[in-house]
C-alpha cells in the first residue's frame, strides 16, 4: 500500500478538494504548478540555502540520555525547537512563500492557532517584503500573546476570528473568506497538512527535510538510517508529517502519532479525533473530523493552542484509517507533566503539544535496543504562561 497523496490528491479514502467555485481558480493555479516549481534546481537552492542560513538547519538529532535511562529505551529527540523561530513552521513557510513569488502573488494570509505558523508566516513575509495578514481566534490570541507581539513586530496585521470557539477552525475560517474575496493577488499559506489538494502534500514535502536528516543523523549515531519508532504530536499534523515522510512506506519503521485527549477522550472537551471522528468535510479536504450524529462539527478542546483541532490531515487520517500508524492519545495533565519532566532532566523546556508525544512512556512500552525518535516540534516558550499557571511557578 502507498501511504502518499495519488495523481487526484487522495490517500486513500481521504483528502481531495472540496472548494467554492471562487477558490477553485486558485487551487487549481498551485496544483498545476506546486511540484513543477518544487523540482527547479533553482528553487531547491534557494529553499537549501535559506533552510541553512536563515533557518539554522539541520537541526541536532539529540540523544536524550537522562530521559533515556528513566524509561529503559534509546531516546532521540529532533530539536525542530532550535529553528529560528522556534518551531517546524517555518521550513514550510520559506518553501511557500518562494512558491507564492513564483506564482506572481504580492499579498499573503495565513491562519495560526498557537501563533508559531503565523510567527513563521509573518517572518518569512518581513524576509521577502511582502504584506501579511494573520487570522487568529481571539481565545488563542489571549493564551498565546507573546506570539501575537512578535507577529506585529514583524510587520503583519493580525485580525481576531471572534465566531464559533474562536480558535484554530475559525480562524481557517476566516482566512478562507478573505482568500474568496482576493483571489488573484493572494496567496494562502496553510500552516498544516490539512486544506484541499494539494496543501496536504505540498505541506508534507516542505516539512518531509525533517525525516531526510534524521536518515543521514541517525547513521552516524547508530549505524542506521531507520529507527524502531518516529513519535510525533498531531493536531493537523504538519511536524508528524515530517517525521514520518522518508518512512511512511517503509514497515519496519514504526509510526506512533499522539493526539491531545483533553480532559480526557469522552470527556466532551478532547481533541482525540481518531478516537471520536467520523468521516466528514472540514476546510476542503475529506478526512476524520469530530461531528454531532447530524453533522456539526463539535468544538475541540486542548490545553495546548496548536492541537485544538476538530479534525486531521488527511495523511493522518490514512494512516489511522489503514493500521500504518498506532494513534494514542494524551491528556492536558500527563502531558504537562511530560513537558516538566524533560525540562528538569534534559535541560529543555519543550512546546506543550511536543508534550503530548513525550507523554506516551508511561503507558507504552518500548524494548531496551530499540531506537525512538521524537520530533520535538516547538519550544515552551511560547507556552510560559501555561506552565506558570498550571504548576503554579510564579
Amino acid at each position: 500500500m502507498n501511504y502518499n497523496v495519488n495523481e487526484k490528491g487522495y490517500y486513500g479514502d481521504f483528502g481531495g478538494a472540496y472548494i467554492p467555485e471562487m477558490l477553485y481558480p486558485n487551487v487549481e493555479e498551485l496544483r498545476q504548478n506546486y511540484i513543477k516549481v518544487m523540482q527547479e534546481p533553482e528553487f531547491q537552492e534557494e529553499f537549501h540555502n535559506l533552510l541553512k542560513e536563515y533557518v539554522g538547519r539541520p537541526t541536532p538529532l539529540y540523544f536524550a540520555k537522562r530521559f533515556s535511562e528513566k524509561y529503559g529505551t534509546k531516546i532521540y529527540l529532533k530539536r525542530e525547537d532550535l529553528c529560528h523561530t522556534g518551531a517546524h513552521k517555518v521550513n514550510n513557510t520559506i518553501g511557500q512563500i518562494l512558491m507564492a513569488k513564483r506564482l506572481g502573488k504580492t499579498r499573503i494570509i495565513a491562519e495560526t492557532g498557537a501563533g508559531q505558523h503565523g510567527v513563521a508566516t509573518a517572518t518569512v513575509c518581513a524576509l521577502m517584503g511582502l504584506e501579511c495578514i494573520v487570522y487568529m481566534g481571539a481565545v488563542d490570541i489571549k493564551r498565546q500573546a507573546p506570539n501575537v507581539a512578535r507577529m506585529k513586530m514583524l510587520g503583519a496585521k493580525v485580525v481576531s476570528a471572534e465566531s464559533g470557539s474562536k480558535t484554530l477552525k475559525d480562524a481557517t475560517n476566516e482566512a478562507i473568506r478573505d482568500w474568496i474575496n482576493n483571489p488573484t493577488d493572494t496567496h494562502y499559506i496553510i500552516g498544516s497538512v490539512v486544506g484541499p489538494h494539494p496543501y496536504p502534500d505540498m505541506v508534507a514535502r516542505f516539512q518531509s527535510v525533517i525525516s531526510e536528516e534524521v536518515k543521514k543523523q541517525l547513521l552516524e549515531k547508530e549505524g542506521r538510517e531507520n529507527p524502531d519508532y518516529v513519535v510525533a504530536c498531531v493536531g493537523g499534523g504538519s511536524n508528524a508529517a515530517g517525521i514520518y515522510y522518508h518512512y511512511l512506506d517503509n514497515p519496519e519503521v514504526g509510526i506512533i502519532a499522539v493526539e491531545a485527549a483533553g480532559k480526557g477522550i469522552h470527556s466532551g472537551e478532547s481533541a482525540a479525533t481518531s478516537a471520536l471522528g467520523k468521516e466528514g468535510i472540514i476546510h476542503g479536504s475529506k478526512t476524520l473530523l469530530m461531528q454531532t450524529p447530524d453533522g456539526q462539527i463539535t468544538e475541540p478542546y486542548s490545553i495546548s493552542a496548536g492541537l485544538d483541532y476538530p479534525g486531521v490531515g488527511p495523511m493522518h487520517a490514512n494512516l489511522f484509517r489503514s493500521g500504518r500508524g498506532e494513534f494514542i492519545s494524551v491528556t492536558d495533565d500527563d502531558a504537562m507533566q511530560a513537558g516538566l519532566e524533560l525540562s528538569k532532566l534534559e535541560g529543555i523546556i519543550p512546546a506543550i503539544e511536543t508534550s503530548h508525544a513525550l507523554a506516551i512512556f508511561n503507558d507504552r512500552k518500548f524494548k531496551k535496543d530499540d531506537v525512538v525518535v521524537i520530533n520535538l516540534s516547538g519550544r515552551g516558550d511560547k507556552d510560559l504562561n501555561t506552565y506558570i499557571e498550571y504548576f503554579d511557578l510564579a
